[in-house]
């Protein structure tokens, strides 16, 4: 393992930005851009990464034009269908988070098929944040705070950071250590809010579909050089 560094978050951002700055339709970044993903998860098992997340799609997403959004889903079908063995077959675990009940009955099927095949996989874990907000993560982990109070099975005194942490989406996972967000954007844009509490953070100039193997090396350097104090002095 990296040392000190066992998860990596990625905004994946620009695939729409290569696709204009090529003059190609705005659905072929995002194919480019599933490529990428691939490839860094590759690139960071090799790495000694042992937990990848990914910003894929957002619940903000679903206000983009119809068109986009359909060619989104259709490239999703093609990735869970193709793309995802290739990283089977490199024993990545593959897990998804996010209201799943917006997805199309379809997609949410094979999800459940890959959860299911890759569960025993080891070397590296997937998680894929799809039909994904954070404020609605905080929501949901509060409601079944709230259920599981109302019904007696838990004492509102005995509500903690690791009791609430075990309510979220990423239940089992530990916390992003770097998050890295290409294209030039310095924002999270509602993304795992909870469990960005102290990671660091890396913003690349870098559009998405271009970011490399090598981009991941030398933001990983840096990361290697700063000092966490998680609020000490």
């Amino acid at each position: 393992m990296t040392e000190n560094l066992e998860h990596i978050a990625f905004i994946m951002d620009g695939n729409r930005r290569w696709a204009r700055a090529r003059g190609l339709p705005i659905i072929a970044g995002h194919e480019k851009g599933a490529e990428t993903l691939t490839d860094v998860v590759k690139a960071a098992k090799d790495l000694g990464i042992k937990y990848v997340t990914v910003y894929a799609f957002s619940t903000e997403n679903w206000k983009r034009e119809k068109a986009e959004v359909d060619g989104l889903m259709n490239l999703l079908r093609k990735y869970l269908d193709k793309s995802f063995k290739e990283l089977e077959e490199n024993n990545a675990r593959i897990v998804f988070i996010g209201e799943r009940n917006m997805l199309a009955s379809d997609i949410v099927e094979k999800m459940q098929q890959i959860e299911e095949r890759t569960a025993q996989n080891s070397d590296i874990t997937l998680c894929v944040a799809l039909s994904y907000g954070g404020r609605q993560e905080i929501i949901s982990a509060s409601e079944k705070i709230a259920e599981l109070v109302q019904n007696g099975e838990l004492n509102i005194k005995d509500i903690d950071e690791k009791k609430f942490s075990d309510m979220l989406y990423t239940k089992g996972m530990p916390d992003p250590d770097l998050l890295i967000r290409t294209s030039g954007e310095k924002r999270i844009s509602n993304f795992l809010l909870w469990q960005l509490s102290y990671s660091e953070f890396y913003f690349s100039d870098t559009l998405w579909p271009d970011f490399s193997k090598q981009e991941l090396v030398d933001i990983i350097d840096n990361y290697k050089k700063r000092e966490r104090r998680y609020g000490k002095s």
